[in-house]
């Protein structure tokens, strides 16, 4: 950006140091120079187009980078979920399983038990098989209550888990914001290079009109008659269309 204004200063000290055209005010303006000037603002302001490209590339890849790590950590916790819950539900089978093993023993036991005792009486019968049964639906019912509270602990395993992705969302949204606040910047800052640059060329642009349109009169002058000043009209219509 030095360049910049380096180069506008030193064209404006060529068009104040140009020698003068006899009897007008304008004066001669090296064009080679001038041209090289005019290249070298041009290739000086081209790197800040390309720092501000630059930001706008690096807010794409913050993006990127914090979607997927946030897909990649909410696949987690859902996997991380799923693998609580089923082995919660394999254990709470397990326990059910063993439950009835158990009630089976004791209903098997319970029925030897009765067969030993039928000889003694009906009613010990009646009360031992009685008891096996209590027994059977206690051990169902604690089997039951085990295999409810595993299932309840993998779901809250899995919601907390869940819940860990909104750090992950809220890392999205700093990004996010320090992302827009540097594409504020560099179009604030592109903004002012732009409105310097043109304000500058345009009165250079102005200057050099000025200097033609005093060219284009002396000329005129110089050859006289309305022959001259047609042609000299002439020569300022097609460097404008030039321009």
């Amino acid at each position: 950006m030095y360049r910049v204004f380096e180069a506008l200063d030193e064209l404006v000290t060529i068009v104040e140091e140009a020698r003068g055209v006899p009897m007008t005010s304008s004066c001669v303006v090296p064009r080679g120079e001038t041209l090289e000037l005019l290249d070298d603002i041009r290739e000086a302001y081209q790197p800040e187009l390309d720092d501000a490209q630059d930001v706008l590339d690096k807010r794409d890849e913050i993006l990127n980078s914090a979607r997927t790590e946030a897909e990649e950590t909410l696949s987690s916790a859902r996997e991380e979920a799923e693998r609580l819950v089923a082995e919660a539900k394999a254990e709470a089978e397990r326990l059910v399983s063993e439950a009835q093993q158990q009630a089976n023993e004791i209903l098997a036991e319970a029925d030897a038990e009765a067969d030993r005792a039928v000889a003694a009486g009906q009613a010990e019968y009646d009360s031992l098989t009685a008891r096996a049964r209590d027994e059977h639906d206690r051990m169902l019912q604690a089997g039951r209550e085990a295999y409810e509270r595993s299932v309840q602990q993998g779901l809250d395993e899995q919601a907390r888990l869940v819940s860990e992705t909104e750090v992950v969302q809220a890392a999205h949204a700093e990004a996010a914001r320090l992302v827009d606040e540097a594409h504020e910047e560099a179009d604030r800052q592109r903004a002012e290079c732009d409105a310097y640059v043109d304000g500058k060329l345009a009165e250079f642009a102005e200057l050099l009109d000025q200097t033609l349109r005093s060219v284009d009169q002396g000329r005129s002058q110089l050859r006289g008659g309305p022959i001259g000043s047609m042609s000299a009209g002439v020569t300022h219509n097609g460097y404008n269309g030039y321009r």
